[in-house]
């Protein structure tokens, strides 16, 4: 009988567990701003601030490139972009516009990217370190 069938959560234990660290990184990071910033000339900004951003993507890359170093890509792709996203859909749902959508979109769509593009260099990196 395959490995595989034997534990059919083996695979699915890794994506869960990287999609909780990511949420409660979200949580850590962004989940406590939740005030929009008014400058001087009446414009608003935020609620976020750089810094927040950049805490949240240094505290997720270790693990993303802990994971993938570990063959474990997919969890690291799927399971970081699942966590942001469900982490910035609970946090912004209360918008009555409905345009939060577009946001958790965007939110979806580049930690795939750049999780998948960080994933796989660490993993080619770290296959071409064992060969030599």
């Amino acid at each position: 009988m395959p490995r595989e069938s034997a534990h059919p959560l083996s695979r699915l234990l890794p994506v869960l567990l990287q999609a909780v660290v990511a949420s409660a990184a979200w949580a850590a990071w962004l989940g406590w701003d939740q005030q929009r910033d008014v400058q001087p000339d009446g414009s608003e900004t935020g609620p976020y601030e750089a810094w927040q951003v950049v805490g949240l993507v240094l505290t997720l890359l270790p693990l993303v490139c802990w994971s993938a170093s570990r063959g474990r890509v997919a969890a690291a792709v799927l399971g970081t972009t699942a966590g942001l996203t469900a982490a910035a859909f609970y946090d912004w749902s209360d918008d009555s516009s409905g345009l939060f959508l577009v946001g958790v979109g965007m939110v979806a769509t580049g930690s795939l990217v750049v999780t998948a593009v960080v994933a796989a260099v660490t993993a080619a990196a770290t296959r071409g370190g064992r060969r030599t």
